[in-house]
């Protein structure tokens, strides 16, 4: 049986006056900069079919994920185990979710879930014979761990070296960009999926409504002849486009996006095709434990604790997410694993630390996956261990920081159980 692709998008953009998401405050939009997508990607081979849904949103709720995989399943006969729902955490978008002081924008929500639904369909109808193929390459200039290490042993989110206290960067980055991409019979590209790990923090406290560079890449790349081109976010947690090292120095959405599409472009040009693929689809739901939250921590008094942007409205929702984690006891998270090959990608639902994403690379040897964050869910940051010892944002408790610990471990377990299997 030959094997097919097909990929699609459809326009998600909001109106102006949508209420923002990601920047903790409440932000009513202003402008619109450029368009936000959702975008699919469904492949067949050898009797099996997987799909991808990618949209330009901060994130998106497991129970919205559960809806559009149901109706996806109901309309097309693809099973919500081989449907990947993900965003690419992009912090210049409508309020898809409570965060802060921002309130989830219900009709826009309904209409989102419509059109990811539609977007699949198109995906579907688009189906053609088709050959597909793998690559990747590095790209040093554009990710950065932010959480920088002081002589105290306390960590800061976005410190400078131009503080005498601060020694050294906590961390790695992923440098890894991976492509896979397909062509037709006549050799012509109908499409890619790139996996590459950065925060897309761009025009997020602003009233500016964007796809931050993501949707710039996918701009750029349909530029240079590629049709559709979904970005899936890695193990992001704590890496952003600021470099600590030099200062806080960034590049623009389009710059992130320039360098990023000539990786892509160099990838594409050495890249082999294949005439099938072996295809399978994993998931496995967890029942994470929440933190322990002592005083200090619910008053972010804690050694390291770092709040951001307005540190009352950590106040003023922490009688609510106490009250959340005494009822629930634990919080459910799907750790799902799509095969291609030696390929798979792993979507974990979180903001994922990078040390968690290397270790699943690494110890799933020889198999090759590719983590995907902010997918299927969203618990939130889920930083790894040595993390907590040390504070800064990213483990400073509140409604997106709240799991326990081991946390990370346990996601990441998962997933390489899967993998091996």
């Amino acid at each position: 049986m030959a094997m097919r692709v097909g990929f699609a998008e459809a326009d998600i953009t909001p109106p102006v006056g949508t209420h923002k998401i990601g920047w903790i405050v409440d932000i009513v939009s202003e402008q619109v900069l450029d368009p936000l997508y959702a975008r699919a990607a469904v492949i067949e081979s050898g009797g099996e079919t997987i799909g991808f849904v990618q949209l330009d949103l901060l994130c998106i709720l497991a129970e919205d994920v559960a809806e559009i995989r149901r109706r996806i399943a109901e309309a097309f006969g693809v099973g919500g185990e081989r449907v990947m729902v993900s965003a690419t955490h992009n912090h210049a978008g409508p309020a898809v979710a409570s965060l802060g002081d921002a309130t989830r924008d219900e009709p826009y929500v309904r209409a989102l879930i419509d059109n990811c639904v539609r977007v699949f369909g198109r995906a579907m109808e688009n189906l053609r014979e088709a050959r597909i193929g793998f690559g990747r390459c590095c790209e040093f200039g554009v990710s950065h761990n932010r959480r920088v290490i002081m002589r105290d042993g306390t960590v800061r989110t976005h410190g400078s070296f131009a503080d005498p206290d601060a020694l050294c960067l906590e961390g790695p980055i992923d440098p890894e960009v991976a492509v896979t991409a397909a062509r037709d019979d006549g050799g012509r590209l109908l499409g890619a999926i790139v996996n590459f790990a950065c925060h897309p923090t761009h025009h997020g406290p602003g009233g500016l409504l964007s796809a931050g560079y993501p949707g710039a890449l996918a701009g750029e790349m349909k530029r240079r002849g590629v049709p559709v081109t979904l970005f899936l976010n890695g193990a992001s947690g704590n890496l952003s486009t600021s470099d600590p090292a030099t200062g806080g120095t960034d590049h623009s959405m389009e710059e992130v996006a320039g360098i990023l599409a000539e990786d892509v472009g160099d990838v594409l040009k050495d890249m082999e095709m294949r005439d099938s693929v072996r295809l399978g689809a994993k998931s496995r739901t967890l029942a994470l434990p929440f933190r322990e939250a002592t005083d200090d921590q619910v008053r972010g008094t804690a050694r390291g604790a770092q709040r951001f942007v307005d540190p009352a409205s950590y106040d003023r929702h922490m009688p609510a997410l106490l009250r959340y984690i005494r009822e629930r006891g634990t919080e459910p998270a799907e750790v799902q694993v799509l095969d291609l090959a030696e390929y798979a990608y792993v979507a974990v639902p979180a903001e994922y630390f990078v040390q968690h994403g290397l270790r699943i690379k690494e110890q799933a040897y020889p198999r090759r996956p590719l983590v995907v964050s902010c997918a299927n869910g969203i618990l939130g940051y889920v930083p790894h261990a040595e993390a907590f010892r040390r504070g800064g944002y990213e483990t400073t408790f509140c409604a997106w920081s709240k799991l326990a610990p081991k946390a990370g471990d346990l996601l990441a377990d998962a997933a390489i159980e899967m993998l091996r299997a």
